[in-house]
């Protein structure tokens, strides 16, 4: 019996040797069998099952939005509204939220309706199987670097209520997630559904009264000027703009947990759409009122408390003691400032810890072709994120993430493109995200070179190479790059470099009628176990007697040589069209 996430599943399995495991593959087909069943594989590198996924989409969706609480968002709305004032600020943010909706809608539905993650829906949007790691190491790094950052915020609310050294509480905040995360996706479930309440408690009704009571604080907040003279500039709205796409791969971890949605039928079409809009795209609406109220947050402290504190009023530790304090004995107001900010740190890092893992070992087992298990990558993560800390990257926030966001939304922007131009427009790109070995090229320069070349421009520009007047529009010239040369690179490769094969060798449908992923069982020959149909494909080496065997996606991935590998098939520039089916 092997326990998958929440799900407990008894794979079926034959006690005899398979064929896969004779000769020089017993290494390979140990591995295979270790990594199905390893409590901690959570479908790191392959399609979820259905057998996985028994939670209701309003189960999905409300556990997806309990991982948004972090306390970033306070701090990035509080650092561009200090720098530029706030209509710059709030216009600024209402900019990014839209772009970042734009993005996230295709690459989301993709993510809810095909039950995969980013780094496999890459793969066959313009990236190819070894191409799509490009992107994972990208979204490897935000979890690292927000994990720092709320890490960060952890260890300053320690630090005031308990005068503990930065340093350890730096530590405390790293592994304090740890017996969490190991746990993947039913203890991440129950962490978010029991705190949430907590949260917007502790977090909303200290302001509503704020709102209420002193109007005051909002006639300052609406007339502020930050460090800017006070002016709307476009200039200023897009430098605000560019901090805040540096959360753009939130979205990555909202589809660690989308890719749990049950299959949509017309029973379910409701709830299912719901959970999607506000868990998916729409976790950047509550992302963008978190900024928006950070900026107040900081005026308030600058206009009400401590006109003093300059870049200070950034921290949410300041923000939060501060409003209580208004409201409350200081004493009280410590320990509730404390309270929330521990739950907020731990809500977001387990996220940050466990996404951070998944792409981390699905990088390694795809380059070394071996699983050590999702436990060594989770530690992984956590040593980077603590260095980073002891390195004070908190006190860098803006520019770290206005640097980073030029690479960011070179990478999202050319995925969502690839969905929405290539696959649903021009036709070019297959409708279903392939993502098996062996039905994929291992490198598609679709992707690769829209990444490469917007990201390369717009950080030229960042850095001023391309004029001072330039600069400040870096990230939109990495968008508009990413949007122009990913349907650009298609038409000119003729959509050659997507499919490997037309056909997977299964004679059986890969959708049911309701246009979801097939949940017919097929056994693979390699571990012995049944996984279900769009996981596998036919195998390369027939059976005893001349029998079509077949291979699981995870034994393919695990495999070192190209034994069970379907050999190319000969395909014209239109091969996309044999995918489309029903997968809608």
């Amino acid at each position: 019996m092997t326990h998958a996430g929440n799900a407990v599943v008894t794979p079926d399995r034959d006690d005899a040797p398979t064929q896969g495991a004779l000769g020089d593959v017993t290494v390979s087909t140990d591995n295979a069998r270790a990594a199905a069943e390893d409590s901690l594989e959570d479908y790191a590198f392959r399609y979820v099952p259905r057998t996985f996924r028994r939670w209701s989409a309003a189960s999905v969706g409300a556990t997806a939005l309990g991982s948004i609480a972090f306390l970033a968002d306070f701090s990035i709305g509080a650092s561009i509204g200090i720098d530029h004032g706030t209509p710059n600020a709030a216009l600024g943010i209402l900019f990014a939220s839209v772009i970042i909706v734009m993005v996230g809608v295709p690459v989301a539905y993709y993510a809810a309706r095909y039950n995969l993650d980013l780094d496999l829906i890459a793969r066959g949007s313009g990236f190819g199987y070894y191409g799509s790691m490009i992107t994972t190491v990208i979204f490897a790094g935000f979890t690292c670097i927000f994990f720092a950052l709320e890490g960060a915020i952890m260890a300053q609310g320690l630090q005031v209520a308990t005068e503990l050294p930065l340093w350890l509480g730096y530590l405390i905040s790293t592994v304090v997630v740890i017996p969490i995360v190991i746990y993947g996706m039913r203890a991440l479930e129950r962490l978010q559904f029991w705190t949430t309440p907590l949260w917007l408690a502790l977090a909303l009704l200290p302001l509503l009264w704020i709102l209420v009571s002193d109007p005051d604080s909002v006639r300052a907040f609406t007339s502020f000027t930050g460090n800017s003279d006070g002016s709307i500039s476009f200039g200023a709205v897009v430098s605000s703009a560019a901090v805040c796409f540096a959360l753009t791969p939130q979205l990555a971890e909202q589809i660690d947990y989308l890719r749990a949605m049950p299959p949509r039928t017309p029973s379910n079409a409701r709830s299912w759409w719901t959970s999607f809009v506000f868990s998916g795209p729409g976790w950047v609406i509550f992302s963008g009122t978190k900024q928006v109220i950070g900026v107040f947050l900081a005026v308030y402290l600058l206009v009400k408390v401590e006109p003093n504190l300059g870049h200070h009023a950034t921290e949410p530790v300041k923000q939060f003691v501060g409003m209580y304090q208004a409201l409350i004995p200081n004493w009280l107001a410590i320990v509730l400032a404390v309270v929330l900010i521990v739950v907020a740190q731990v809500k977001i890092n387990v996220t940050n810890a466990y996404s951070g893992s998944l792409a981390w070992s699905n990088v390694f087992t795809r380059v070394a072709k071996h699983y050590p298990g999702r436990t060594i990558f989770v530690l992984f993560n956590l040593v980077i994120a603590y260095v980073l800390m002891m390195l004070d990257v908190f006190t860098l926030i803006s520019f770290v993430l206005s640097l980073y966001a030029n690479v960011v939304m070179a990478w999202l922007v050319t995925i969502a493109s690839d969905i929405a131009i290539n696959k649903w427009v021009l036709h070019i790109s297959p409708r279903f995200p392939e993502f098996r070995r062996g039905m994929l090229y291992d490198w598609n320069p679709v992707g690769l070179v829209s990444v490469g070349l917007a990201s390369i421009l717009s950080l030229l520009a960042f850095g001023g190479l391309l004029g001072d007047a330039v600069k400040p529009f870096s990230v939109l010239i990495a968008i508009g790059v990413a949007i122009v040369a990913t349907p650009v690179t298609a038409l000119a490769t003729r959509g050659r470099y997507y499919l490997r094969r037309r056909s997977d060798g299964i004679d059986s449908p890969l959708f049911d009628d309701d246009g979801n992923p097939s949940g017919e069982r097929l056994r693979c020959h390699v571990t012995g176990y049944t996984f279900e149909r769009p996981d596998m494909l036919a195998s390369a080496e027939r059976g005893p007697r001349g029998e079509v065997q077949y291979v699981s996606s995870l034994a393919l991935t695990l495999d070192d040589s190209d034994r069970y590998v379907l050999p190319p098939e000969v395909t014209g520039p239109r091969h996309w069209a044999m995918t489309r089916g029903k997968g809608r």
